[in-house]
């Protein structure tokens, strides 16, 4: 499962940068794919988390972890405060709907 979130980890940042340089005329499908990739991520990170012996019970104690440590090293700056939002999402067992996502 912790290959699977690093893999998944990989595409974002893959995304991110694309879309980082992309032109006006790609801009709106780079970060669409972008946007899709980061969810997708949240989606692994959430199946990592619900197979954890002892599940975050906060974002603090979710932040504290390993893996999230090593992707928080790995992930853009301008994506943090993203991600630490969802991370809480997470460990409050909150889910997202689609539509939601991406307001």
């Amino acid at each position: 499962m912790i290959n699977k979130v690093k893999k998944a980890l990989a595409v974002v940042i893959n995304n991110w940068n694309a879309m980082s340089a992309s032109g006006s005329d790609d801009a709106e499908g780079t970060a669409n794919e972008f946007e899709a990739s980061f969810y997708e991520f949240i989606d692994v990170v959430r199946e990592w988390a619900d197979t954890l012996d002892e599940r975050p019970r906060t974002v603090e104690e979710m932040m504290e972890l390993p893996l999230i440590q090593e992707v928080l090293d790995l992930l853009p700056a301008p994506l943090v405060l993203n991600f630490e939002t969802e991370a809480e999402l997470i460990a409050d067992k909150i889910t997202r709907i689609d539509d939601a996502k991406y307001d």
